[in-house]
């Protein structure tokens, strides 16, 4: 066998074998290696999109939060000034009512006078006609006049 030959069959085996390769195995290969560099590169952008929309939903729920604080913040405020308006006004019905009571009381409390100056009137007025019956069924004594009007006096 002829070293020559060798060659040339084997530089023509290598090459049909380069041929074959290239035409059958390096495009599978190279339509595998595409489509993982292509899920890769899908993958790492949707990793970017989830961190950018982790970062928007953190300050949309930070705002949220800031918002809700306000809120409570009003309504707090807005509860406490309804208890002082509730506060004051039970105060004020509180004071109106005891106004009324004293009114009420001291109503009463006058036509009670005016009911025992009546009553006194009546006595008084009673005392007087017995002490004048007693003086004038008595005779005019200066002295038994005097006594008569202190026992009467006394007994007002």
């Amino acid at each position: 066998m002829n070293i020559n030959l060798t060659l040339f069959a084997q530089a023509i085996t290598f090459a049909v074998l380069i041929w074959f390769t290239a035409k059958f195995v390096w495009p599978p290969l190279l339509g595998a290696i595409e489509k993982r560099q292509k899920e890769i590169a899908d993958g790492l952008a949707a990793g970017e999109r989830g961190r950018s929309e982790l970062e928007q939903a953190s300050k949309r729920s930070a705002e949220t939060i800031d918002e809700a604080k306000l809120r409570a913040t009003d309504i707090i405020s807005q509860a406490e000034k309804r208890a002082t308006e509730i506060v004051e006004a039970a105060k004020e019905a509180a004071k109106a009512e005891g106004d009324r009571i004293v009114a009420g009381a001291k109503a009463e409390i006058d036509q009670e006078v005016n009911r025992a100056k009546e009553g006194l009137r009546q006595q008084v007025s009673a005392l007087a006609v017995a002490g004048a019956e007693k003086i004038l069924r008595k005779e005019i004594d200066a002295k038994a006049h005097a006594d008569m009007l202190n026992t009467i006096a006394n007994e007002l």
